[in-house]
């Protein structure tokens, strides 16, 4: 995990620097039109994973073939409808809504159909990976992240030694690493699992529950989308292409630190819907309560050091960062630690099946993003303001959550209170204190000694205060006998 991390920022930084900011800020923008259209593979993915985690913990009574291949169909069907609207919608949006230099204008088309290419390849692999994921096979995505890794860093010579236009040859080349993975996450289940092999079931009982369960994801996985793609937007159409490659920035960042916390949940999520399945609601709340807690906790060890020496950071991993790259980095973070909270869950309400108020609900809330965020762009003229109304969203949509579960699985709402906000609440003010105090005691970073001093202070605190109010006494004793074992 920690070398795709390494290998991940450093490419992010090596192409940023080969492309230039302008063309970073067209690839990330022309590529968010495409994503803008993925609301209906996420919406259909989410499902997918449902679907197949609980006909798994039926056990003898599931029938994990039939959801895989009614899926299979479906995701077909997404990825034909997103090369439609792509081809018309999108790329009347390119030429006529984006602020697009004239004379990269052709390079942003030929941008913009490889990134439609990448986006079907992308949604025809979700059955395979949710299968996967499905049958808690999680060693195969470490062997497959190592894979990637490789195929960044040949992206990073190749582009070094292309003769050709950079943009054009970068986004030719991440066609190439998506053709690559797909195909490893196909063969992998081909060979591994029988139920991956397709075949048409005339179950259309099924196949209309599949699809109901998915439409009612559509909206808010849209809103979900349109919050950030559609910020990116209209960073491009207030801002210009500049702001996009800081928003490309932030991107890369979010991608790489989530991906610690997402890794931990998705272990977890299989487990929510077996249980669920199996009526076993006191343990689904169990693993809720935990699973929030300790993504958290996991997120602020990574990030609390980040947001403390964020511009040496940036300066030291890119050379010459893109205009307000601390700010939307270090506001991205607080907004990925409070969003961490809901990912269990998302998980536990999406695993009841009943979601049609929840989405509509949660949907909502999460797509007020982009109108309040055109006002205040309109009459502020502040590029970053958008996360501010992203960090107070995500903290209402939470609470929101919360109380959907109350009623769908008897959730206790002052169990969540008591065991998991509390000591997220008590180590976020802590690291407040902390922040401001080291900043007046240990000053602003100017030396990578400085850093990893700093570092390691603040890590060596937070590990403190997490076992001291974090977490409960079975867990201190659960840590406590693995070290003592670990010992002898």
């Amino acid at each position: 995990m920690m070398l795709t991390l390494v290998v991940s920022l450093y490419t992010s930084r090596v192409i940023l620097n080969v492309l230039g900011v302008q063309d970073y800020g067209i690839y990330t923008v022309v590529g968010g039109i495409v994503a803008m259209f993925g609301f209906f593979n996420s919406a259909m993915s989410s499902a997918t994973q449902r679907y197949l985690a609980i006909e798994i913990g039926k056990g003898k009574d599931g029938d994990v073939r039939k959801v895989f291949n009614s899926s299979y169909l479906i995701h077909i069907g997404i990825a034909f409808v997103v090369l439609m609207f792509a081809e018309t919608l999108g790329l009347w949006f390119l030429n006529n809504k984006l602020k697009i230099p004239i004379n990269r204008i052709d390079e942003a088309n030929f941008v913009y159909q490889f990134s439609i290419i990448a986006s079907l390849i992308t949604i025809s692999q979700v059955p395979f990976n949710s299968l996967i994921l499905a049958k808690e096979r999680m060693n195969i995505f470490a062997v497959i992240s190592i894979v990637e890794v490789v195929l960044k860093l040949l992206i990073v010579y190749l582009l070094f030694i292309s003769p050709f236009d950079k943009l054009k040859s970068y986004s030719l080349l991440t066609v190439f690493v998506s053709i690559s993975i797909y195909f490893v996450y196909k063969s992998y289940c081909l060979k591994k699992f029988d139920e991956s092999k397709f075949k048409i079931y005339k179950d259309k009982i099924f196949f209309v529950e599949l699809l109901t369960y998915s439409s009612w994801n559509l909206f808010g996985n849209f809103a979900a989308i349109s919050k950030q793609q559609g910020n990116n937007i209209l960073l491009n159409i207030f801002f210009g292409s500049t702001l996009n490659a800081t928003f490309g920035v932030m991107l890369q960042v979010q991608y790489a630190v989530s991906s610690f916390v997402h890794n931990f949940q998705t272990a977890v999520n299989p487990q929510i819907y077996k249980n669920y399945a199996q009526n076993n609601y006191c343990k689904v709340e169990k693993l809720i309560l935990q699973s929030s807690r300790f993504s958290f906790f996991l997120l602020l060890i990574l990030i609390s050091p980040i947001i403390f020496n964020i511009n040496f950071i940036l300066l030291w991993w890119l050379k010459n960062p893109p205009e307000y790259s601390n700010i939307f980095v270090t506001l991205i973070l607080i907004n990925l630690l409070i969003e961490s909270i809901s990912y269990p869950l998302i998980t536990a309400a999406l695993a009841t099946g009943r979601i049609r108020n929840y989405q509509i609900v949660i949907g909502t809330i999460l797509f007020l993003n982009l109108p309040i965020s055109y006002v205040f762009f309109k009459f502020l003229n502040n590029p970053f303001v958008f996360l501010y109304i992203a960090i107070a969203l995500s903290i209402v949509s939470l609470c929101f959550r919360a109380l959907f579960l109350r009623s769908l699985i008897n959730f206790k709402i002052i169990n969540f209170m008591r065991y998991t906000i509390l000591p997220i609440v008590i180590l976020f003010s802590l690291n407040l204190f902390l922040f401001f105090f080291l900043k007046g005691y240990l000053g602003i970073s100017s030396e990578i000694f400085d850093v990893i001093k700093s570092s390691l202070v603040i890590l060596v605190i937070n590990l403190t205060i997490i076992y001291l109010f974090g977490i409960q006494k079975s867990e201190k004793d659960t840590i406590r006998n693995y070290i003592l074992a670990k010992i002898k």
